[in-house]
């Protein structure tokens, strides 16, 4: 698997900065009645073969009116070898029959078509509670089965708290599609881990998830200690085996020295401070684990890669390979880089992704193809 805190953060317009919420504990499932089937609309397209032709399919491929515009973009690659992507807060056409913003969305990629997910609703893929309460997509990864994949979408539950485009997170969930091979993705279970809380010192599970190749799915949490001038996020993790990743009673986690049962051990092996971004991606390759964050979050500028032997590091302090600041004299906000190791794969290189929003709502409605990630190509330091 691969699959943002408000604080001091430009405002994120039709959406919202996200606030880092933070629990572990008993699973409980959000009330979705069984299996949910999905419709889709196809956009034909040439896949991208360099970085050039994959932004430029990004920014600059038109529009259909039920996805104008998302934040996040983690995918997996399915076992058909279609590409499946998550996106978090999403701009929809005036033309379409449906809410014109919704918590999440879908897209599914063949080699010649963009397939918009859709719900029977119109609604967000993964439904929000009854209560209002949406979730926002952090990672996604899949464990493949006889003929079809469980894929399972890491979120975090959202809601609003006031006016002002101001949310709250209240805790990680787990929603579980079934894809059929050649097939569209049917929502099977959407469950909450833990109880609702604000709590920003416990980590969100699930801000990174990736299965390795001794067997495990790694679960990496963040949390921010709410401290003065502390405006990263430490990373910790805890593992599973990958069928068992929608029972957190199964996880063991890293204390600083050894995997243990109790979550209220888990040690960071990346510290707050000049820490990783709330989501984030975590992945191995060759032999060691890779950690690409912004650094400090929304005020930071820095893209950073971590790297260490082990997925419990150490992962010590590196230099910067990029620069991503926002450019508030554009109205332009960029936050969440999350890596795509198996998109365009280059030796000692990973593709990369931005998020990119404004803070003004005019630019957006004038031109929603400004709230969609951009692409380009990092090398990866030298172990």
């Amino acid at each position: 698997m691969s699959l943002l805190e408000r604080r001091r953060t430009p405002r994120r317009t039709l959406l919202a900065a996200l606030v880092v919420a933070a629990v572990a504990g008993c699973a409980s499932p959000a009330p979705v009645p069984g299996p949910v089937p999905t419709s889709s609309t196809c956009v034909p397209f040439t896949r991208p073969t360099t970085v050039e032709q994959l932004d430029s399919v990004v920014t600059a491929y038109r529009s259909v009116p039920s996805f104008r515009g998302g934040d996040v973009g983690a995918d997996v690659v399915l076992s058909d070898g279609r590409g499946l992507w998550v996106f978090g807060d999403t701009l929809r056409g005036a033309d379409f029959p449906g809410p014109r913003y919704v918590r999440n969305s879908m897209l599914l990629f063949s080699s010649s078509c963009i397939t918009v997910v859709s719900s029977p609703s119109n609604g967000a893929v993964i439904p929000d509670r009854v209560d209002g309460v949406g979730y926002w997509p952090m990672s996604i990864g899949k464990v493949s089965r006889e003929g079809y994949d469980l894929v399972a979408v890491m979120a975090q539950r959202v809601r609003g708290s006031g006016g002002g485009g101001h949310f709250e997170n209240l805790g990680p969930a787990i929603a579980v599609f079934r894809v059929d091979r050649g097939g569209q993705p049917v929502l099977q279970r959407v469950t909450d881990l833990g109880p609702d809380s604000i709590d920003r010192r416990r980590p969100t599970w699930g801000a990174a998830v990736w299965v390795a190749d001794d067997g495990f799915a790694y679960i990496y949490g963040t949390s921010n200690p709410e401290q003065h001038l502390v405006f990263g996020f430490a990373l910790s993790v805890a593992r599973t085996k990958p069928e068992d990743v929608e029972h957190p009673e199964t996880w063991d986690y890293w204390d600083g020295r050894t995997w243990q049962h109790d979550a209220t051990r888990a040690e960071p092996v990346i510290a707050a401070q000049g820490g990783v971004s709330q989501t984030l991606s975590v992945f191995e390759r060759d032999g060691r684990w890779w950690v690409v964050s912004k650094r400090d979050e929304f005020l930071g500028h820095d893209l950073v890669v971590w790297s260490s032997r082990s997925p419990t590091g150490p992962f010590p302090a590196p230099d910067p390979v990029a620069q991503i600041p926002s450019d508030l004299t554009r109205h332009l906000v960029r936050y969440m880089p999350l890596a795509h190791p198996d998109l365009l794969p280059t030796p000692g290189h990973v593709i990369v992704s931005v998020s990119q929003n404004s803070d003004d709502p005019a630019l957006l409605a004038a031109d929603p193809v400004l709230y969609r990630p951009r692409f380009f190509q990092i090398a990866l330091p030298a172990g």
